[in-house]
């Protein structure tokens, strides 16, 4: 059955690859003669019907084939998950080495490491390398043929008009990075998976593709304002066209995506992040303005970004608007708080999975993300998350939590996260984590003592984790290594080494007065719901169902309109008119809205009833938690420990005082053949593990950098 199933996913993942081939190489022939004068008369005679008019050749060229992979995708996802939990029952989790080629390590290898970039490695560059040759081969290939046929207004001159064409086709190339733009930002989408990503570790492709494409809109912008100065058409600047491209439109567009780029830059992001996060909601106007502007035709080419991402984000807001229950926050004498809400038994995540927060009485508006550092394999009624008290929000939210406050009314988005992991096929694994960095670790590290518990033979990686703090009190964080309900078997059995390092602490404290942990339960609310995913177990069939059926529902309505609306005005007798130029990008925003809230509505409400039913069965009753932190044990001194597994998290642990982790030293002492490096913390730490890794002599470590910093 297993064998059957990856069959299957392989089969329908090979159909989703040769179909983005398929869209990819439309884009190159875009620009080419043999596209626009070959092609182009046969296609819009053949599909630009009454019922699409001139939408249609790009509907079929450009919108249905990621549509079509999008909606297959959610089939192999779902094929991808049976096999997944088929294999946890038979497989053994051999190495890593001997069930994958070195193919992948290679091209996953850090190669470039610089601010602002980040890290990229072999794939990453070639697949940049391939965007920017695709960019440079439209540009030219429009500027040759435009050039050849120049649009001269009167009076004016060649090198004027050239100027023109120049800044026309400059937007032209700003499309294509639109037609990209809203894949990385699709948190639940069906698409990233196929190649192995997720929407956390993309979103450096949506930042690059929008500064590329505010700076392309700018030169465009700014090119036809210097153009229309020098020939004397100024007036052209507030011009709203009936019947062809309303310039007012484009101007509009462009003044919301300036406030959008100005804000989106790292230090204003990182100093200001309000800023950033309210003015980043401009897009809603910057994505209608912007279709206005480049009519329908254009909009069919950038549609299945934009469809995608109307329906992942709907979804989201239906799934935002339930109030989960939240059982209990341990506050960890370090300032970290565990949050526990309540799940349904259906819900499933692997680890490094992220949710993302609201608290109204916060903010209402900002949401978010923490990682997940519970394991749905143990934890089958709680999903957690870890808090470290740092901005302004989390101080908020630790007055209230700290406050004698008995409920806490909140709603979260996700879990989100990779489809599939491959930690455990690895020889041995060295985590490395800088503060807070920590929590993606700790959900690993939860997996491999389930993995263990629950087939002792399991092949185990040997794990190594480099954890450097900046006090000693710190080392409480170490306590969320130890789930409530762990035993001494499920910690002693795993392979675990911790070299803990603090900074700014030169010995050990003399103190051995023992850290209280605090635990706060919270009232049940009538109101407030379990944790579930917006559609159920099931949800890659449904999110399909959904992506299939907004889309046929927008064409058919569509079709209806243009045929039976549109066409009798534009053939009115033997009068030729042009329809509102607007009008019909109105109409295409309106019922592609319209279909993908009408489908999405209906699967989350009947979904919705099913997790109800699950969620009444469910009740968490208030486990004994430990009442002072392990992690004090481990530089307070000798005294009898309350439990065995906090004991044998101290025998684990080796601390330094006063020093930084030799990097370098570590990371070359590694021995075996595969050695996963996972990374996660400051910029500057994870850098300096890439650089190292990237070296030729470290041909034995296969990196991983997880960074949640936007």
């Amino acid at each position: 059955m297993a064998m059957a199933m990856a069959t299957m996913a392989g089969a329908v993942k090979i159909i989703c690859l040769l179909a983005f081939t398929v869209w990819l190489w439309i884009w190159v022939l875009l620009p080419t003669k043999l596209y626009k004068i070959t092609w182009t008369p046969n296609l819009n005679m053949d599909l630009n019907s009454t019922y699409f008019r001139e939408q249609g050749t790009n509907l079929l060229l450009f919108s249905f084939p990621i549509m079509f992979m999008a909606a297959l995708g959610c089939v192999y996802l779902h094929l991808q998950r049976k096999n997944n939990s088929s294999e946890q029952d038979h497989d053994d989790h051999k190495p890593f080495s001997s069930q994958r080629g070195r193919g992948d390590s290679f091209l996953r290898r850090p190669v470039l490491i610089m601010n602002p970039l980040g890290i990229l490695n072999t794939l990453e560059i070639g697949f940049a390398a391939a965007f920017v040759v695709l960019l440079i081969w439209s540009l030219a290939n429009y500027l040759y043929i435009s050039f050849g046929n120049l649009h001269m207004d009167p009076g004016v001159k060649i090198w004027q008009a050239k100027f023109r064409s120049v800044s026309l086709r400059v937007g032209y190339i700003g499309n294509i990075c639109w037609a990209f733009l809203f894949f990385p930002v699709t948190r639940g989408s069906s698409l990233l998976p196929l190649i192995g990503l997720t929407s956390e570790s993309t979103i450096k492709y949506h930042i690059w593709l929008g500064h590329l494409s505010n700076l392309l809109f700018a030169l465009h912008t700014v090119g036809f304002i210097i153009y229309w100065a020098i020939t004397h058409q100024m007036a052209q600047l507030i011009q709203w066209s009936e019947d062809y491209v309303s310039n007012v439109a484009g101007l509009i567009a462009m003044a919301f995506a300036t406030v959008i780029w100005a804000t989106s830059f790292r230090p204003i992001r990182r100093k200001m992040f309000e800023v950033f996060y309210y003015t980043h909601h401009f897009y809603i106007l910057y994505i209608i303005f912007y279709l206005i502007h480049v009519g329908v035709a254009y909009v069919c080419m950038i549609l299945p970004g934009i469809f995608l991402f109307a329906i992942d984000r709907y979804l989201r807001f239906l799934q935002s608007q339930r109030r989960v229950s939240l059982v209990s926050a341990r506050h960890l004498p370090c300032g970290a708080v565990e949050l526990n809400f309540l799940k349904s038994p259906g819900l499933r995540y692997n680890p490094t999975s992220v949710m993302f927060i609201n608290v109204p009485s916060i903010s209402k508006l900002q949401w978010h993300p923490f990682t997940v550092t519970s394991n749905c394999n143990s934890d089958a009624d709680t999903v957690t998350v870890v808090i470290k008290s740092g901005g302004c929000w989390t101080s908020k939210l630790h007055q209230q939590l700290s406050s004698s406050v008995d409920h806490l009314q909140v709603s979260v988005e996700g879990p989100y996260g990779p489809a599939s992991t491959h930690f455990l096929r690895h020889e041995s694994l060295l985590m490395i984590s800088g503060g807070s960095g920590i929590t993606p670790f700790i959900s690993i590290i939860r997996e491999i003592m389930i993995a263990r518990s629950m087939k002792p033979d399991c092949h185990i990686p040997q794990i190594q984790l480099v954890c450097a703090f900046k006090n000693s009190i710190d080392l409480t964080m170490l306590d969320l290594l130890l789930p409530v309900s762990s035993t001494q078997t499920e910690f002693s059995n795993v392979p675990l080494q911790i070299e803990a390092y603090i900074t700014r602490e030169k010995e050990q404290p003399q103190t051995n007065a023992e850290m209280l942990i605090n635990t706060t339960w919270f009232k049940p609310n009538p109101l407030d719901s379990p944790i579930s995913e917006a559609l159920g177990p099931n949800n890659w069939l449904l999110l399909g169902a959904i992506i299939s059926s907004s889309f046929v529902m927008f064409l058919i309505l569509l079709a209806i309109v243009t045929r039976y609306y549109i066409y009798p005005i534009e053939r009115n007798g033997d009068a030729v008119y042009n329809y509102n130029y607007t009008y019909k990008v109105l109409w295409d925003i309106f019922l592609a809205f319209a279909c993908i809230c009408i489908s999405s509505s209906l699967v989350f409400l009947w979904q919705g009833k099913t997790n109800a039913s699950n969620g009444k069965q469910i009740q968490v009753s208030n486990v004994q938690t430990p009442k002072t932190s392990p992690g004090s044990w481990i530089y307070g001194g000798d005294r009898e420990l309350e439990s065995l597994p906090c004991q044998s998290l101290v025998q684990a642990t080796n601390v330094h005082y006063g020093a930084r982790p030799n990097l370098k030293k570590i990371l070359l002492e590694c021995k075996g053949s595969d050695t996963g490096v996972l990374v996660s913390g400051p910029t500057g730490m994870r850098h300096d593990v890439a650089n190292i890794c990237s070296s030729t002599y470290a041909d034995n470590l296969n990196f991983h950098s997880m960074s949640f910093i936007w």
